[in-house]
């Protein structure tokens, strides 16, 4: 048997890869040059970002790892939407190498993320279950290191917890992956096997399930309830670089993987027979991390904690649309997720840019009163990021993402998820206002002072705030990328 193959269209995973390697090799030959780790991972997640550009500008297929026809297997899908998370993906991952400062960041920080960001580009393009499998846990486990690389107790602590949860999710992948085979006898996510399975009765329940429990292991990795007592604990112990990305590009590999496992059921979910047990777990999951995070989040007032409990409400957001299990509301998942990791992203930056290295310190939001006026820069893209996280002006492209998100869920008739995710988007306002009405008060006499290096944080900061102003006036930009 020969494979249709396309180097082209596996360059965003391969080029990470590559200069992974050749971080390696420098610091064999020339291990003084300390610059050499960051500038070669910077161009080779810059590279991998450059070569998915042109899948994102086509409304073609772009397939390859295709066996011959006429029972044929597509096993790498570079079109529009998983291009789209694979630019997202490695630009999150380079602002965060940015935020890692290039003096400070060494060998083993560069080679831990490029080997992260190599695996969330192919899991989010793969379509067999084994490159699929293999390269989700290629973007979970160096971010478990990368946690614990710093000497604290606390920080080894959140990154144990943080392995733990990837074992289990990992043991629940596979029991998912195993009962899919069983069920359809194919190795690949293809609607076309799952209807042929889904026409027997006992290999529906098969499918059905092995549905459920992979969504179930990825609900992990998104940082979905009951499935989330990772997260708090792991974004404030380790360093705030790595909960920035565990928050965004982390975050977009998982719901990469997700849209994966459910865009098969595109040939099912019209039929009388539909795919009920598969929607039942998806509403459960979205209206528990719905109300949890966003009601947990309004308790907080440590700010790390505030954006990690907003991240489990957010991934409730991020499982919305795909209730319907529509390709308009994969779609809207992914619009909603970058939307978010953006945003994210600025947040954490600014927060960085305040305290710089030593973020443990005065992180409490009465630490951010009168921020505005001590530190417009970094005051004004935090603000921003917390109003498109609440979804208010100017922060228009939040609302636009909200409500992208909930048309699928209304359109497949599940308006009552709907009403839910209306009431969490209320309660949410409340969260993030409370932290932007700090920035406004007097600024305290104990305020932390500025530090002295923050370029790169603030250079993320205004950046992606530049990201949101432009995707706030105009939305149909990124709509349009994924419609």
């Amino acid at each position: 048997m020969t494979l249709e193959l396309s180097w082209v269209l596996l360059l965003p995973a391969l080029v990470p890869a590559a200069a992974m390697v050749l971080v390696l090799v420098v610091d064999a030959l020339v291990p003084r040059v300390r610059l050499a780790a960051p500038v070669i991972g910077a161009l080779g997640l810059a590279g991998g970002a450059a070569a998915a550009v042109p899948g994102f500008l086509t409304t073609d297929d772009r397939l390859t790892l295709c066996t011959p026809a006429p029972d044929g297997r597509c096993m790498w899908d570079g079109s529009a939407l998983p291009s789209t998370l694979q630019v997202a993906a490695l630009l999150a991952t380079l602002a965060v190498l940015a935020l890692m400062s290039v003096r400070r960041v060494g060998v083993i920080e560069v080679v831990m993320l490029l080997a992260s960001a190599s695996g969330a580009a192919a899991v989010v393009a793969s379509r067999d279950l084994g490159t699929w499998l293999i390269t989700l846990e290629l973007a979970t486990l160096p971010v478990v290191a990368l946690v614990a690389w710093r000497e604290r107790r606390a920080a080894a602590h959140g990154a144990l917890t943080l392995l733990n949860t990837s074992l289990v999710s990992f043991g629940l992948l596979v029991l998912g992956t195993a009962l899919w085979v069983t069920a359809t006898g194919d190795p690949t996510l293809t609607g076309e096997s799952l209807a042929a399975a889904w026409a027997v009765p006992e290999q529906r329940v098969l499918a059905g399930t092995g549905t459920v429990v992979l969504v179930a292991g990825l609900a992990f990795k998104l940082s979905a309830v009951p499935f989330h007592a990772w997260t708090p604990t792991t974004l404030t112990s380790g360093p705030l670089p790595v909960a920035a990305l565990l928050a965004s590009a982390s975050k977009l590999a998982a719901v990469g993987a997700l849209i994966v496992v459910l865009a098969p059921y595109d040939a099912v979910v019209g039929l009388a027979e539909g795919p009920h047990v598969v929607v039942a777990a998806l509403v459960t999951l979205t209206v528990a991390s719905l109300l949890t995070g966003t009601v947990m989040a309004l308790r907080q007032t440590e700010v790390v904690r505030l954006l990690a409990w907003s991240t489990v409400a957010q991934a409730g957001w991020i499982l919305l649309p795909l209730t319907a299990l529509t390709l308009p509301g994969r779609r809207a998942a992914a619009v909603y997720a970058l939307v978010y990791a953006v945003a994210s992203l600025v947040a954490f930056a600014a927060v960085r840019a305040i305290h710089g290295p030593h973020v443990e310190d005065g992180r409490e939001l009465t630490a951010y009163r009168g921020l505005l006026r001590r530190d417009p820069v970094a005051g004004g893209t935090l603000a921003l990021a917390l109003l498109v996280l609440a979804g208010l002006p100017p922060g228009v492209i939040g609302l636009v993402a909200k409500i992208v998100a909930i048309r699928p869920v209304v359109s497949a008739g599940l308006w009552p998820l709907g009403v839910v995710a209306v009431v969490a988007a209320v309660l949410g306002i409340a969260v993030y206002v409370r932290w932007f009405a700090v920035l406004f008060g007097e600024p305290e006499s104990d305020a932390p002072a500025r530090p002295r290096k923050r370029r790169a944080s603030v250079g993320v900061a205004v950046l992606g705030a530049a990201i949101l102003v432009v995707a706030s006036a105009l939305p149909q930009l990124l709509v349009g990328l994924v419609s």
